[in-house]
């Protein structure tokens, strides 16, 4: 099969032929019709410290996939040759703490599809039977291969977007990429009143105004407490969502916040950051941290979301900007690293 391959620990990828994988008990082989790039993988490209730091090589990258199961191992009971699925790409052990109390997204062994185990860049992966999300099993006919793809990260903005309650609230969003314009549309969704979302990145800026949030704002021109004083928030705002990483952006959205402001934290950070935590504590602000999905309460949610809203159906799906044929990766690679577009697509079924 072809495959895109890291051989060592080293910058750069290889499109070349790999044996198949074949499903052991419990393990489900799935044919891959589209991948998503995702950061991880810039930073498995470039072989940087953040790449280096988790992965295991000799590997095969990818984890936000849509496929067609094709083999199942013994042991396998729900899903069936032929499902159309996509998948959760932690793999957790089962008997941590966290694990037996039903709290798998926290389990402190954690393995990730495509860092510590070959993964969906390829014709072919296999994982285990429970973390198959079966599209057909749930009945959702209208998910493309390019949609389905993405809910990996579709889900990271739904955990996020949904940490806590939006209804009636005033939202801040601070990163216009992939991940924090979908939360954008999760939020309005959701019931939120003002949805304000910030970037560089005029683009991505774009973007957001065709989706319906309230204010985009350009925070390389623009200061953040612009974003209050448009709205007219006479409080501050309710929720912030923190997609970005960069250095200067919680401690801005912790200054517009409301007393008793919520604060999930998605983006992850290069370098350490200074945070007014007297504003923190005398304003009873939460910081929540949130890392991938809920197992797997967030799937459900995303796939009955779509189910019931054209409109949200629509706008994740506008968050695709680029679909290329898996052959043209590094041209797919480049658009997902230039921080200007939203989320690119490889379509896997070049190969036949």
């Amino acid at each position: 099969m072809k495959a895109l391959f890291k051989s060592g620990p080293h910058p750069g990828l290889e499109l070349v032929d790999r044996p198949e994988p074949e499903p052991g008990p419990g393990e489900v082989k799935i044919r891959v019709l589209a991948t998503g790039i995702c950061g991880t993988d810039l930073h498995l490209l470039d072989w940087d410290p953040a790449g280096a730091g988790i992965a295991q090589t000799p590997l095969v990258p990818g984890h936000e996939f849509y496929g067609e199961v094709v083999a199942t191992g013994e042991l396998v009971h729900d899903v069936r040759i032929g499902d159309r699925v996509s998948g959760e790409g932690h793999i957790v052990c089962g008997i941590c703490r966290n694990c037996r109390a039903g709290r798998r997204q926290l389990c402190i062994r954690t393995r990730s599809v495509g860092v510590q185990r070959d993964g969906a860049f390829a014709e072919y992966v296999v994982i285990p039977e429970e973390n198959v999300w079966s599209h057909t099993r749930e009945g959702s006919t209208d998910i493309t291969p390019e949609l389905g793809a993405i809910f990996d990260p579709f889900g990271n903005a739904v955990h996020t977007a949904l940490r806590f309650g939006v209804v009636g609230e005033d939202v801040l969003i601070t990163g216009a990429g992939p991940i924090g314009l979908m939360a954008a549309a999760v939020v309005r969704h959701a019931g939120a009143r003002y949805v304000a979302i910030t970037d560089v990145s005029a683009e991505r800026l774009a973007l957001a105004e065709r989706m319906g949030v309230d204010l985009a704002l350009n925070v390389a021109t623009t200061e953040i407490d612009q974003a209050r004083a448009q709205l007219r928030l006479r409080e501050g705002f309710d929720v912030g969502l923190e997609m970005s990483g960069h250095t200067e952006a919680l401690p801005e959205m912790i200054s517009v916040m409301n007393h008793g402001g919520k604060i999930a934290l998605l983006g992850l950070p290069t370098t350490s950051i200074d945070i007014d935590w007297a504003t923190v504590v005398t304003h009873m602000l939460t910081l929540q941290g949130i890392y991938g999905r809920e197992m797997f309460e967030t799937w459900n949610a995303m796939a009955a979301m779509l189910q019931t809203s054209r409109w949200l159906h629509g706008a994740i799906s506008s968050v695709i900007t680029d679909v290329l044929p898996a052959t043209e990766w590094r041209e797919g690679f480049a658009a997902a690293g230039s921080g200007t577009g939203g989320k690119v697509v490889l379509d896997w079924t070049v190969f036949g």
